[in-house]
């Protein structure tokens, strides 16, 4: 597992460092001391694992998140336990307080091995894997949620809004961009508003013109008119 600290402190590094070398299923491939120098390793070494400071010289480990299309598993190391509900509410792996206990790397890394599912990366394809993670930030809350857990996008301008467990936060892009990176096979534009997870469809039904009335899980009624219907009658073979 590719893994990279971020951290200001070069005591920190140093002594992170030294706690992992036991660890042999980790591999320390880089280390950053800011939010510009993490970002740029994070796109060169594509890590499976982030060691994330939260509090750093130039931002927060939450701007980095913001500026990534897709997160790693995210352990934070701070020295301040106030940003503890904030790092569980982003649904990072764990939350580590320095100085770092080692039994308590153990236990994290313990966990970040049984819960990560490290698929193989498909290059020939540009589509976002279901198990890949998206990092949302909306107002003060945050989210590091699994693509496969949306439900459906709804179009909002020149942004959208994400539909997942009991949230609804908004994303500063477009429809149009977000559907670019979907795989097709799951996510299906049913109309230029909504596009939709087909695993969280419970019930298709006729509607006017050739269209079908969608019903997701939770209760929302979606509608694709007679093109998009037919597409989905095809790919559910209705």
């Amino acid at each position: 597992m590719k893994a990279i600290i971020i951290e200001d402190s070069r005591l920190a590094r140093n002594e992170l460092r030294e706690l992992l070398k036991p660890h042999k299923n980790i591999n320390l491939v880089a280390e950053a001391k800011d939010c510009e120098q993490a970002v740029s390793l994070i796109l060169k070494e594509q890590p499976d694992l982030l060691f994330l400071d939260i509090d750093l010289p130039d931002g927060t480990g939450f701007d980095i998140l913001e500026q990534l299309e897709t997160a790693p598993q995210v352990i934070f190391t701070t020295a301040y336990d106030e940003y503890a509900i904030q790092a569980f509410e982003v649904n990072a792996l764990d939350y580590l307080l320095k100085p770092i206990n080692p039994e308590k790397l153990k236990r994290a890394l313990n966990k970040t091995l049984s819960d990560s599912s490290l698929q193989d990366d498909n290059h020939s394809s540009n589509y976002l894997d279901t198990n890949n993670k998206i990092f949302i930030k909306d107002g003060e809350r945050c989210w590091l949620i699994e693509i496969g857990n949306i439900r459906y996008f709804e179009n909002c301008g020149n942004h959208a809004q994400v539909f997942f467990d009991n949230n609804k936060p908004f994303i500063y892009k477009s429809l149009s961009k977000i559907e670019q990176r979907l795989n097709p096979e799951i996510f299906f534009r049913a109309n230029r508003q909504q596009i939709i997870n087909l695993n969280f469809i419970q019930d298709i039904q006729p509607w006017v013109n050739s269209g079908l009335l969608i019903t997701m899980t939770d209760g929302k009624e979606i509608e694709a008119a007679r093109r998009p219907a037919t597409r989905l009658r095809e790919m559910l073979s209705l």
